[in-house]
């Protein structure tokens, strides 16, 4: 990536920002890490009291994309054919037809995905880490671009099913989005007659742009030392006292996937150790598995990531290119 692509990957990724902005007031921290997550080529778990905005970002990020977009409400009767689709036979070819389910999108609302069985939940694991979808031996590919936005309460836990470690792995990123600040309230309760704020947006951008600024991110340079940094923070996560799982070398690299865009975003070719603090507790968090007695104790793991970055020495700063 030259400097001149790192400066109109940033505008453009402002000009999203700012799209998106239009619709989720005064969230413009939570909306960035969430565009980094997609043009990481990864997937989002938003998890947040009701009524915070969870949906009206999915929604706005959705329609700021020129593509398609599907939501699917989780509840659970849902059957993992309702997400995927079906194979239907139809008796004047006879031939058996698949029939797309609503996973076949560019951006997919997942909906109080905890509210779904096992079974269902399952569902999405092909595809999220594939890209497609396998039915009666067949597999499908979903597009691209291809992003999940879930949701989930940490609160109403009654007929919740806890999302496995496995499927939490497969979201690059979990994050909550908070409350609006006073202004930012003032502001949503007086434009109180409009419900979908994100309805009134147009696409900034193409699916295909969506594509190629992926693939210009992923091409950002990571200095070795940088990179040593990351593997000693994921090293030290496994043997931390209060750590029963550690982090992966899959959550290592989603980490630098993301690092890449997030550098991109701030209009620079080359990753600095900053970015590696800023984006390690909304990427590493939800893959640590906390020991019972540790957490029981008080242990969080974003106390635990806390303390790695404060154990582990970052490498000096240097401009590389």
């Amino acid at each position: 990536m030259t400097p001149e692509q790192a400066s109109w990957f940033a505008q453009t990724f402002d000009r999203i920002v700012g799209n998106v902005a239009r619709a989720v007031l005064g969230k413009d921290d939570q909306i960035r890490l969430a565009l980094t997550c997609m043009l990481a080529e990864g997937h989002l778990l938003l998890e947040d009291a009701p009524g915070t905005g969870k949906t009206m970002l999915a929604r706005a990020m959705a329609a700021s994309v020129q593509g398609t977009n599907h939501r699917i409400q989780f509840t659970p009767d849902l059957l993992p054919s309702d997400v995927t689709g079906v194979t239907i036979y139809d008796q004047k070819t006879g031939t058996f037809e698949f029939h797309e389910g609503p996973v076949f999108a560019n951006i997919v609302l997942a909906d109080e995905i905890n509210r779904a069985s096992p079974k269902t939940q399952s569902a999405l694991l092909e595809v999220m880490e594939e890209a497609r979808v396998t039915v009666d031996g067949v597999p499908h590919p979903v597009g691209a671009p291809f992003m999940v936005v879930a949701t989930q309460n940490p609160i109403e836990q009654a007929g919740t099913y806890k999302l496995p470690e496995a499927q939490l792995d497969r979201f690059l990123m979990k994050t909550s989005i908070g409350y609006p600040d006073l202004t930012s309230t003032v502001e949503i309760l007086a434009g109180s007659a409009v419900r979908d704020r994100s309805a009134a947006l147009q696409p900034v951008i193409t699916g295909q742009a969506v594509v190629d600024m992926a693939a210009l991110a992923a091409s950002t340079h990571v200095d070795p030392a940088v990179l040593e940094y990351v593997s000693r923070l994921a090293q030290e996560s496994r043997e931390a006292a209060d750590v029963h799982v550690g982090v992966s070398v899959r959550g290592a690299l989603a980490l630098v996937r993301c690092m890449k865009v997030w550098a991109a975003a701030h209009g620079r070719n080359y990753v600095l150790p900053d970015d590696v603090k800023d984006l390690v507790q909304p990427v590493w968090a939800h893959r640590l598995v906390l020991d019972a007695e540790a957490e029981f104790a008080g242990a969080t793991a974003d106390g635990t990531i806390s303390r790695l970055l404060t154990d582990v020495p970052a490498p000096q700063e240097r401009r590389t290119a």
